[in-house]
């Protein structure tokens, strides 16, 4: 599955810092996603978004208008399944060597 992240926003300084949040969080899990910055105007404007930064996965604005923590962007790559979450058990009846 190939995910993109794109960055809306005009260059300033919460936006570059929403950038590197989601850098730091794909690089201390590993992930291989594409990040995108998108600083044009017209651009930014064809996902109805009117205050930046904003975050675009997968086509999807999931956060506009402001920085993201590191915790909030790791739950949102959760939700789409880009990192395995390693605190859930296994499925299964008798996950982690113990039955039901």
């Amino acid at each position: 599955m190939n995910i993109l992240i794109k960055v809306l926003g005009t260059g300033c300084a919460k936006c570059k810092q929403t950038t590197e949040v989601i850098q730091q969080v794909v690089n201390e899990n590993k992930l291989k996603i594409e990040i995108e910055k998108v600083e044009d105007i017209m651009k930014i404007m064809e996902y109805n978004v009117m205050s930046t930064p904003a975050v675009v996965i997968n086509n999807e604005v999931v956060i506009k208008g402001r920085v993201p923590s590191k915790e909030e962007i790791k739950e949102i790559l959760l939700a789409n399944k880009t990192i395995e979450d390693s605190d859930k058990p296994s499925e299964g009846c008798c996950s982690n060597n113990t039955c039901c």
